[in-house]
């Protein structure tokens, strides 16, 4: 991956679960160059459309939203209290820069206060939540918060520290889950400008998907895609010790192919179809086993039943202020879609539901 500009604008943009406005904007207005047409689901998932000549249909999505917390109190003396929006260990957000989002374009920042071990010692330590932490933005009461701008329900992320690393070969961001998924279809529907293929291909983002995979499933059933591709981000295990039974895949190793998870069990055609395609085209995959979920497994239900899978990208630390990825990585998972869909077509459809 030679251009890394959608990935970092995208992880600069805010948006947990139900706020996804801004990642919506700036994916519509880039889809809008490469694509026949746009089209919105009801909840906010965007899409552009590449229409091919008489072939399957081809959805290839991440989502737009990232895991954070929302505001749901201000306590007396100015400190605001938070709810989690997805799946965040409250250890990962103490001591951390957070940002409020007041409004289109501006933030207030603060941190979540850490005690100091002076004033802890000898002392019972309560078990940690997110429900009893606090963000200190420096406001001196509510009154003061209030005048700020703060509000009840206004969604809280981290402030992001994106860099690459020394190498220029790692990457380290906020909301890589999934903002690399929405880059993706960006890079995708951009390469489809140049490669000639039947089918009609539809990429963008769907919303909330870090609380139920609430847009995958309106937006699945609005298009009823032959073939649906989450393209997601996992968390890898390749810093843990090689008997732990999490420690399965790693960075810099191609993309992942993700033959189980609890609610999406890969069709073996099609895990047979992927292997035969990677190693075809000389693209670099591990077979991947996760304990989450995608959107694949909403999208399995559109229609009568859909073809769906998840081409995963590895990542360290997913669901923290701070993710890594790698380079290389990006690259197969681009190169995987492109080869993807230059196979596509109605021959290949048939053959994997078992019809030919």
């Amino acid at each position: 991956m030679d251009d890394l500009k959608y990935f970092k604008e995208l992880a600069d943009l805010n948006g947990v679960a139900g706020h996804e406005k801004a990642i919506r904007k700036y994916m519509k207005a880039e889809l809008a160059k490469y694509s026949d047409e746009i089209i919105q689901d009801k909840l906010g998932g965007v899409f552009g459309v590449k229409k091919g000549d008489k072939g399957p249909t081809i959805m290839i999505a991440g989502h737009m939203d990232e895991v954070g917390a929302m505001v749901v109190g201000i306590t007396d003396n100015g400190f605001i209290k938070m709810l989690a929006i997805g799946g965040i260990n409250p250890e990962v957000l103490v001591s951390q820069n957070m940002q409020i989002t007041i409004a289109e374009n501006k933030v207030i920042k603060g941190v979540i206060g850490a005690i100091p071990p002076h004033m802890t010692r000898n002392a019972e330590k309560a078990e940690l939540s997110i429900d009893n932490l606090l963000l200190d933005i420096g406001a001196d009461s509510r009154e003061h918060a209030v005048t700020l701008g703060v509000k009840v329900g206004q969604q809280i992320t981290p402030v992001n520290n994106y860099y690459l690393t020394t190498d220029n070969k790692k990457i380290v961001s906020k909301a890589w889950d999934d903002r690399v998924g929405c880059a993706m279809s960006l890079e995708v529907m951009k390469e489809l400008q140049n490669i000639k293929h039947p089918n009609t291909v539809i990429c963008g983002g769907t919303v909330q998907e870090e609380v139920g995979l609430r847009g995958a499933k309106v937006a699945s059933n609005m298009v009823n895609p032959d073939l649906f591709l989450a393209v997601d981000v996992s968390p890898v295990g390749d810093f843990l010790p090689k008997d732990n039974i999490n420690a399965n895949g790693k960075l810099g190793e191609g993309f992942l192919v993700r033959y189980y998870d609890p609610r999406c069990i890969m069709n073996p055609a099609i895990l047979q179809y992927f292997e035969e395609i990677a190693k075809k085209n000389e693209i670099k995959f591990q077979h991947f086993k996760s304990t989450g979920g995608t959107d694949a497994a909403e999208a399995q239900y559109a229609g009568s039943g859909t073809l769906a899978t998840t081409v995963g990208v590895p990542g360290r630390y997913i669901h923290s202020t701070a993710t890594m990825i790698h380079v290389d990585d990006l690259k197969a998972v681009k190169d995987m879609l492109i080869a993807i869909i230059k196979d596509f077509d109605d021959k290949r459809l048939k053959e994997l539901l078992g019809n030919e």
